[in-house]
């Protein structure tokens, strides 16, 4: 369950130049599908029009976005609050700059992967709020506007357990914490209705102590706020009444001046968030107002809440306290209004007190929930990116998040490595992390430290560097036009803002870094900078640009152990022109960093396709495809995979490169173009599919990408371009299933006389547990177990195959199907070589007969020997070949394959040859493989072995398959056989559709489909252990979860009749399982009472909607098929009839 918000916007403050990469930023988390199932239709990023709005300001001018763009898609030609009467908006600020991360703490990253996510991504801040607030936090609410910070780390379970009955007017979300947390921070005092009377700022040991709950933890303000439609039209209502209307860029466009709101110390702390941190002036005396002697001034004033400090020093309108304090229950008017520091202030106050103060203001403090500010701290940030969250936290941190390690070892527990390319030996001590970065070993980095955004260039710099409790970043700085780098290093332990004589720069108090380097304070600071505001904020520490060469990172390294040459370095930096941390703010470059970003994601994401193909892995590429795609890195995609598939050396690596390629190309493609499954034989593509039939896997590759760029223009194009690309996956399954042809031995017997029928009847199969597992590529990658009985099918063997040698040098090709009087009959002739060249295209006539003779070598194709002149030197005679099956279509039960198997084992015989029936089984597959329909081997184990029996195959080339036959307790097998019913249920299935699915969906290395896989196997293996037991509850219990597995493995494999059928026997059945692949077909069941097909048959004529079904008697057939020579036949055409099936 999600929140479906109607509009969703994101607020930066005004002059970063952001606007535009945020919007881009908005929009690939709408492709991804992060937004929830049905994304809002309105996603804006939107520009506070003042340089320092604040969040309140930030608020309203969203709103009035948002309902200008609401009214607009409504018809209407004026903005209209009716349109705010059913959305859901969500209004989510960036807020103030972040020292650790040039984005903001909305896209901090966070060491989090989200396996179960459509499309791979960094994991952001931004992303976890979104994540909470659209499937936790706001699922349930009424229709209203949520305004969030995204300036705290917050936890929340996924039932919060919010009430919204009766709810009217403002809530307040808070999130139990300490009182000594609180002491820091800001909490609700609420009365016994959970309405809030105040909001506590910084408050005394006392004060705090009346917010707390029975449990001693008080209500922390996280920075969450609701607004009912009633209270957001309200509010809207009042961006027209000046001086409110200069908060908004209708206000900035109509000419009026910015307003300026007085705002308490508190309000620059977390509270009041969303206010620029370390800014010039109020931010950054505001923030540590202790430091600046703002404590004693707040101990003089009569109000806590109220008392203004000195009128230059003015700020934002906050959303916390000129906003929503108005509706608190404890505030008087007079306090309010009054409050503010000049008459425009006391207007604004005036203005909100009006419109929202008959709104009641609750609170709705989330049980289990957690929240953590992002302070300025660098030792709280390395600790928040190092520490797991909470258990009631929908992300998991994982010690490598989306990077490629080359020695993983290297890094000790407690660290962090997020979106990097870490090469060679790079080693990371506990308590340390490394975000965005590049580098190359060898290196060391020690504990305490933060580096982010140092490419490959960087490493040579750092080597033999002595890092520890250091932060050390690269940053992107626009100068006017001039792009630069400039990189950063500061001291874990440093403060920002202190003052010089009480601070220190990488760890140690100034005057000792000045006496190590040589640098005085007049480097740093301008003679006429007060003593007080000297601080590393404002000290002129980092190169920017040079006059005579190029600067790196080795020009701030410097100055944390400078050595030999450290005069020359020190005129060196002397010489550079150097900019402060405060100067350099305004010039971050955020559009230049996240595409950094992005392009590192997507190098160290080219790694992970060359590790995961090449390493084996069953880890899914597809939610990379799919971001490729989104953010236009497809064609670096598809260059590393062609390379994989081209140089790996083994077909089972290139045909999973392929069918990558074939996803690419259908997230291309967006949803249009057509069904994903087609044909595939467009002559374009014949060459490359030539080079990859005779093994130049290189050269076929290179031809496939050349093709490519040929098809990729329109939806249609990309579509029919996957489709072919799978159909070259295809041609490297068979010669790597091909590989099994190796264990087929064929000896000699004699030749049986011209005219005499050999003949081969065969029963059917059951598969009661790991179909799938058998399939190709899954059994060679993944290796299979499947549990088969052969059985018989209203007492008779239904499948059947005779050959005999007839004096013509020809080849007669006779195939029977269903029984009289509605048989089938297809009867051929082939008198040339060329009448077998279409035996690879599994619906011509006669195919499977005809790829019968080329695979047992009866007939050598292709062959400068015609037909006649083959037929008679080997054998002196042509060969007439009947093949009948008694089961209808799409059975379920094997048939295909089983007569596959009928008509190899009478062809070898009436050839003069011998095949084990291991031989047999393993022909089977090399058959199917020439004959391209690519099955597994599951049917002709389970109709040419006898009895009960499970097969197994192990992740490894050459395929092969071994079978043990399963003892059962005696008397087991007839109890078996009185306690199994077929059912056909009237439906036709349509396996190939499925089959296409599967393997396209197990290339794709689905979580799901991997995690089911296992499941398959491991179930047959409990199956077996049943079998063994002779327990038929827990057989039948074997069935049910089989079947609950091939719905996940091939989904709509169930048709609605069938499962209204299968809701009608539940009460009767131990267990039951539709046959083969599903779809359609036969169902079998496994009954609670012996022989109750007439009882099943009575139930199932009294249940409405199941269309034409029949009921059949099954028993276990203990003999096998059988082979004999059986004479001369005076009817020719004819086949064994008296036994008849369905």
């Amino acid at each position: 369950m999600a929140a479906e918000w109607s509009a969703l916007l994101l607020t930066c403050r005004r002059g970063q130049g952001a606007v535009s990469a945020l919007q881009r930023e908005l929009e690939v988390r709408r492709l991804r599908g992060a937004l929830g199932p049905r994304p809002p239709a309105l996603l804006l990023a939107v520009e506070d029009p003042w340089a320092r709005l604040g969040s309140g300001g930030a608020t309203l001018n969203a709103l009035l976005v948002a309902a200008e763009h609401l009214s607009a898609r409504a018809g209407c030609t004026v903005v209209t609050a009716d349109v705010l009467r059913d959305a859901r908006i969500l209004i989510l600020h960036m807020g103030r700059d972040f020292s650790f991360d040039d984005c903001g703490r909305a896209f901090t990253c966070l060491p989090a992967e989200e396996p179960g996510a459509p499309a791979e991504a960094l994991v952001c801040n931004l992303d976890s709020l979104l994540g909470t607030m659209t499937h936790r936090l706001c699922v349930g609410s009424p229709p209203g506007v949520w305004v969030c910070s995204t300036d705290m780390l917050l936890t929340v379970p996924s039932a919060p357990g919010i009430s919204w009955d009766g709810f009217q007017g403002v809530r307040v979300i808070a999130v139990p914490g300490s009182p000594v947390y609180a002491r820091n921070h800001g909490v609700y005092l609420t009365d016994e209705q959970g309405l809030v009377r105040d909001i506590i700022y910084k408050g005394t040991e006392a004060r705090i102590q009346q917010c707390a709950g029975p449990d001693g933890t008080v209500p922390l303000v996280c920075g969450i706020v609701f607004f009912s439609s009633d209270a957001a039209e309200q509010l809207l209502a009042t961006h027209v009444i000046p001086p409110l209307d200069a908060c908004t860029y209708m206000g900035l466009d109509s000419g009026a001046p910015p307003i300026q709101v007085t705002v308490p110390p508190w309000g620059m702390g977390p509270l009041a968030t969303w206010v620029p941190p370390l800014c010039i002036s109020v931010g950054s005396i505001c923030t540590h107002s202790a430091r600046f002697g703002w404590e004693k001034w707040w101990e003089g004033a009569s109000s806590s809440r109220l008392a203004a400090p000195d009128k230059s020093l003015l700020s934002q309108l906050s959303l916390f306290f000129d906003i929503v304090l108005s509706m608190a229950g404890g505030m008087t008017e007079e306090d309010f209004v009054k409050g503010g520091s000049d008459a425009s202030v006391r207007s604004a106050r005036s203005v909100l007190w009006t419109a929202l103060r008959g709104f009641p203001l609750s609170m709705a403090c989330i049980p289990d929930a957690s929240y953590d500010y992002m302070t300025t701290s660098a030792s709280d940030h390395i600790r928040s990116l190092t520490l797991l969250p909470g258990s009631a936290s929908h992300l998991r941190f994982c010690k490598t998040a989306h990077s490629h390690v080359d020695q993983p070892r290297l890094l000790e527990d407690g660290s962090s490595v997020t979106n990097c390319l870490l090469e060679g030996a790079v080693g990371l001590a506990a308590g340390s992390v490394i975000q965005h970065c590049h580098l190359q070993g060898p290196l060391e980095i020690g504990p305490g430290c933060l580096l982010s955004g140092l490419d490959a260039d960087s490493s040579p710099a750092l080597r033999g560097c002595p890092l520890r409790d250091v932060v050390l970043q690269g940053h992107h700085v626009r100068l006017r036009d001039l792009p630069c780098r400039v990189f950063t290093l500061t001291g874990r332990l440093d403060d920002w803002q202190s003052p010089v004589e009480e601070a220190t720069y990488l760890n140690v108090p100034w005057p000792e870094f000045f006496q190590r380097t040589g640098i005085r304070e007049g480097d740093l600071w301008d003679a006429e900078t007060p003593r007080r505001s000297r601080c590393l904020l404002s000290a002129r520490l980092f190169p920017v640009l040079h006059a005579c060469q190029a600067l790196g990172l080795q020009d701030v390294l410097w100055l944390l152990a400078p050595a030999g040459g450290a005069d020359e370095r020190l005129a060196h930096w002397r010489t550079a022109w150097r900019m402060s941390w405060q100067e350099l703010l305004p010039c971050l470059d955020m559009a230049a960093e996240l595409g950094t970003r992005q392009a590192l994601f997507f190098l160290q994401g080219q790694r992970k396709v060359r590790r995961v193909l090449l390493g084996h892995q069953d880890s899914s590429l597809l939610p990379l495809a799919r971001s490729a795609v989104h953010e236009g890195y497809h064609e670096a995609v598809l260059g590393t995979l062609d390379e994989v598939a081209s140089t790996a050396g083994d077909a089972g690596v290139a045909a999973r490169a392929l069918a990558c390629i074939a996803e690419v190309l259908g997230c291309m493609a967006r949803g249009e173009g057509g069904l994903r499954s087609g044909p595939a034989a467009n002559r374009e593509w014949a060459s490359a599919f030539g080079c990859l039939e005779r093994g130049d896997i290189a050269s076929g590759v290179r031809e496939l990408a050349a093709e490519r760029q040929k098809w990729m223009s329109r939806p249609a194009l990309l579509v029919r371009a996957a489709r072919h690309y799978e159909g070259a996956e295809q041609i490297l399954v068979r010669q790597a299933v091909m590989s099994s042809c190796q264990f087929v031995t064929v000896g000699q017997s004699e030749l049986p006389p011209l005219g005499h029928w050999v003949q081969v009847a065969c029963p059917a199969r059951l598969d009661l547990s790991g179909g799938w597992s058998d399939t190709p590529p899954i059994t060679y990658e993944h290796g299979g177990a499947v549990v088969d009985v052969a059985v018989l099918v209203d007492g008779c063997r239904p499948i059947g195959a005779r050959v005999r040698r007839i004096p013509t040098p020809e080849l007669r090709l006779v195939s029977l199907s269903g029984a009289p009087p509605s048989q089938a009959v297809t009867e051929l002739v082939c008198q040339e070589l060329e009448h077998l060249q279409d035996y690879c295209q599994p619906h011509a006539p006669g195919a499977l007969l005809k790829a019968a003779f080329i695979c047992t070598q009866v007939v050598q194709f292709p062959s400068q020997k015609p037909l006649r002149v083959q037929l008679m030197e080997s054998f002196g005679s042509g060969f007439e070949v009947h093949t009948w099956s008694k089961l209808p279509h799409g059975s379920g039960l094997g048939t295909s394959s089983i007569l596959a198997g009928a008509v190899m084992a009478s062809l070898y015989r009436a050839a003069g040859k011998a095949a084990s029936t291991e031989s047999l089984i393993h022909a089977v597959l090399h058959l199917e493989q020439r004959l391209t329909t690519g099955g597994g081997w599951q049917d002709q184990v389970g109709g040419l072995v006898p009895g009960i029996k499970i097969g197994r195959s192990k992740a490894q080339l050459p395929l092969r398959v071994e079978v043990e036959q399963i003892p059962v307790p005696d008397g087991f097998t007839q109890t078996l056989s009185d306690h199994l019913l077929l059912v056909y249920t009237g439906k036709t299935r349509l396996a190939r559709n499925l089959l296409q699915d599967v393997v396209r969906n197990w290339y794709a290395r689905l979580p799901s489909i991997v995690q089911n896989t296992d499941a398959l196997v491991s179930n047959a293996e409990e199956c077996a252990q049943a079998l063994r037991q002779g327990d038929l509850p827990l057989i039948g219990k074997c069935l049910d979860r089989y079947w609950q597995q091939k719905k996940v493995m091939a989904p709509g494999c169930e048709p609605l009749a069938v499962g209204h059928m299968m809701d009608t026997l539940r009460p009767h059945v131990h267990g039951q399982c539709l046959a083969g692949a599903g779809g359609g077909g036969f169902l079998y069941v496994l009954t609670k009472a012996p022989r109750q097909r007439e009882a099943l048959q009575q139930i199932l004529a009294g249940t409405e909607g199941l269309g034409n079904f029949s009921i059949h008697s099954i028993e276990v057939d203990t003999g096998g098929f059988s082979v004999e020579v059986v004479g001369c036949d005076t009817k020719d055409g004819a086949h064994p009839g008296e036994d008849r099936a369905v």
